[in-house]
């Protein structure tokens, strides 16, 4: 799905009309109007706006598939990016191990 109907999407699952969300971003319902229907296209400023507005990420309206973790793992990894560094080195070597554990078994059942 592009862009414009993304926005459209994401914004009418939160319950926002469009006067709401052109509210919420500080913009002219008109022109949410216009990245809606794909005519215009938002400033990176405002698009950061949407995102927040929504709380989704950028490559929620971006994508038509969903890259990155999904939901029940963004917020941890949100948590993790405020670890010190010690403890970010331990995070990243446990997801590794679990990783390479996850794809040994999967070459393990191909055999």
């Amino acid at each position: 799905m592009a862009f414009p109907e993304q926005l459209a999407e994401l914004r009418k699952k939160k319950g926002f009309t469009q006067q709401v969300m052109a509210d919420k971003l500080g913009i002219h319902v008109s022109q949410l109007k216009r990245y809606e229907k794909g005519t215009s296209q938002p400033t990176l400023d405002v698009f950061r706006k949407i995102v927040l507005s929504l709380s989704v990420s950028a490559d929620d309206l971006l994508f038509d598939q969903v890259r990155g973790p999904g939901d029940d793992l963004r917020f941890h990894f949100e948590a993790v990016s405020k670890l010190d560094q010690d403890e970010k080195k331990l995070v990243k070597e446990l997801i590794e191990g679990i990783l390479l554990k996850h794809d040994a078994k999967r070459w393990t059942k191909a055999i």
